[in-house]
C-alpha cells in the first residue's frame, strides 16, 4: 500500500495562479469599455485635439466624453452580471464605433448632431464602407476592443458581492453623469 502525501487538485503545478488571481473584476471591464466608448470613439474630442492651438472647444469635448463614458458605465453597471456583461459591452462598443464612423465618414458637423436623424447617426453610407479608411476605423474602434472583451476572463463574484459592485458602479456613474450633464446642458461649458 502506497502512502499518499499530497492530494491531486488537477493543476499542473501548485504555484499556478487560480481563477481569482488571473480574472479581472467586472468593474474594470465596465470602466475600460466606458472609457473607450466615451473618449476613443468621440469624434468631437478628436476634432478638438486636431485643432489644438485653439483650445476653445476642448473643454466641451472633454465634458461630452466624460458624459458619454458615464452613461455607458451606468448601462454596463446595470447589465454587469456574469451572463450579460460581455453582450452589453459588445452592444456599447458596436454603437459607439458605428456612430463615430458615421460622423467621421459623412463629415457631419457636430453642432448639428441633435438635428441629424438617428439612423443616419448610427449607419455610415454603404459606399463609405468600401473605403479602406472607414473599414480600418471600424476594425480599430469595434472589432479589436470586442475581441479583448470576449477574451478577458471576468472574476465570478457571489450574488451579494456582484449586486454591491453593480450598485456602487451605478451610483458612481450616475454622479458623474449628473455633474457633466449639468455642465453640458446647464450652459456652464
Amino acid at each position: 500500500m502506497a502512502l499518499k502525501l499530497f492530494r491531486s487538485t488537477g493543476y499542473s503545478s501548485i504555484l499556478a495562479p487560480g481563477e481569482t488571481h488571473v480574472a479581472k473584476h467586472p468593474g474594470w471591464v465596465v470602466l475600460a469599455v466606458s472609457l473607450w466608448a466615451g473618449f476613443v470613439c468621440n469624434v468631437l474630442l478628436w476634432r478638438a485635439i486636431r485643432a489644438l492651438p485653439d483650445t476653445e472647444g476642448l473643454p466641451h469635448a472633454l465634458a461630452l466624453a466624460a458624459f458619454i463614458a458615464a452613461a455607458c458605465a451606468l448601462f454596463l453597471s446595470i447589465c454587469g452580471w456574469r451572463k450579460t456583461l460581455k453582450p452589453a459591452a459588445t452592444i456599447i462598443l458596436f454603437l459607439a464605433g458605428l456612430s463615430a464612423c458615421a460622423i467621421w465618414s459623412q463629415g457631419l458637423p457636430l453642432t448639428s448632431i441633435a438635428e441629424v436623424r438617428l439612423p443616419r447617426l448610427f449607419m455610415p453610407p454603404w459606399a463609405s464602407l468600401l473605403r479602406w479608411q472607414v473599414s480600418l476605423l471600424l476594425v480599430v474602434l469595434v472589432v479589436l476592443p470586442t475581441i479583448w472583451v470576449w477574451n478577458t476572463r471576468v472574476r465570478r463574484l457571489p450574488g451579494p458581492a456582484q449586486l454591491s459592485a453593480n450598485l456602487r458602479g451605478m451610483l458612481a456613474a450616475a454622479a458623474v453623469l449628473g455633474v457633466f450633464g449639468f455642465l453640458l446642458f446647464g450652459g456652464a461649458i
